[in-house]
Parts: C-alpha cells; sequence; structure tokens
C-alpha cells in the first residue's frame, strides 16, 4: 500500500501567516487553473475526494494542507493564471502563491502541473526559475498524458526535458495521467526522496 493514502486535510488558509508551525517537510504542488493538479493529488493519495476538483478553472482558491504523518505534509497551492474569477481576487491568490513559495522554511521540493499539449507557459518557467534560485528541486509533471498517442507522448516529454535544461538546476520532468496511472509510480518514487521516507524505513 503506498504511504500517500494516508493523507488527511488538515486545514485551508488564505496566507501562511495562518499555517501552523513551519516544521517538518513540505511538498507544494503548483500549477495553471485546470492543469489536472488535484487530480494528480488525489490519485497520488489513492483517494477520490482529497482534493476538489472542478471543470472550472480556479477551484482551488486556499493554501490547503494535507497531512502524511507529524512531520510530513502535502501543500496544494492555488492555481494560477487564467481562472474565472474576478482580477483582485486573482492577485489575491497569486500574491499568498509567491509568499508561501518564498518564505516557507519546510518547503523540500515543488511539483509544477503542466497540460502536456500545452507545458512551460511564462508563467510555469517563472516559477521554475524561482523555485531553482532558491535551491529547490522541481518535478514537472506534465499532466493529461492520456490526452497523446505514444509516440506523440514521448515526443512532448522529449521536448519538455530539453526544454529544461534552461533552467539550470534541479528539474526532473515525467509524463503524468490520473486516468490511466502513467506516472504514477515515477512521482512517488521523486516525493519518497524529498520525505526522506527511504530514510525513514531504515530507522
Amino acid at each position: 500500500m503506498s504511504y500517500y493514502t494516508k493523507a488527511k486535510f488538515l486545514m485551508s488558509a488564505p496566507d501562511i501567516r495562518h499555517l501552523k508551525q513551519d516544521e517538518g517537510i513540505e511538498v507544494a504542488f503548483a500549477g495553471r487553473s485546470n492543469a489536472g493538479k488535484s487530480s494528480a493529488l488525489n490519485t497520488l493519495t489513492r483517494q477520490k475526494n482529497l482534493a476538489r476538483t472542478s471543470k472550472t478553472p480556479g477551484r482551488t482558491q486556499l493554501i490547503n494542507i494535507f497531512e502524511l504523518d507529524e512531520n510530513r505534509r502535502l501543500v496544494d497551492l492555488p492555481g494560477y493564471g487564467f481562472a474565472q474569477v474576478p482580477l483582485e481576487m486573482k492577485k489575491k491568490w497569486q500574491a499568498s502563491l509567491g509568499e508561501y513559495l518564498q518564505k516557507r522554511k519546510s518547503l523540500r521540493g515543488l511539483v509544477v502541473m503542466m497540460d502536456i499539449r500545452h507545458p512551460f507557459k511564462d508563467l510555469d518557467q517563472d516559477l521554475i526559475f524561482w523555485a531553482v534560485d532558491a535551491g529547490l528541486p522541481v518535478l514537472a509533471l506534465l499532466t493529461k498524458a492520456d490526452k497523446l498517442k505514444s509516440g506523440k507522448r514521448k515526443e512532448a516529454l522529449m521536448f519538455a526535458k530539453t526544454a529544461a535544461l534552461a533552467f539550470n538546476g534541479d528539474v526532473t520532468v515525467q509524463t503524468f495521467s490520473s486516468l490511466n496511472k502513467i506516472g504514477v509510480g515515477e512521482a512517488e518514487a521523486v516525493l519518497n526522496n524529498w520525505f526522506d521516507l527511504n530514510k525513514k524505513e531504515e530507522e
């Protein structure tokens, strides 16, 4: 059984001032609105409704924290980019997203979700460049991989891996599909490393 099935909702917060103590290890999930972020979290945790999904972009409005154990947490960040919401609210979400990424000491790694058909848009690149500058490892997940046939999927992956070299940092690129579970094991392997789960097993 996957370790991530333990995930349970802990809290939501509009900004980092409302979060609990900045201790332990957190791995954050970010992505453009409607990039499949909530679906990916549900797939990784084997829970249908852990993260709320919606066909309406911009559903995730708060920083949502899911606890794995007393020292490890998954963090669902507000979606960025296009969302069917008022501009002022959008600016507020962007501010809370940036503040969390810049000031949260327990953040160990960042998973950036991108639709495999539209990878590395400007906002995605900005986010990854910031993470690299901060010394954070990044897992770029090319979501909705089931939308492409095998040959096209491989082409998209090679293109994205080449594009990722421009960041000059620890950026891993993988394909992922919540629908047919492409890349779930590979993504978990990266998360296990960030969460020090291999060390945990040795103890």
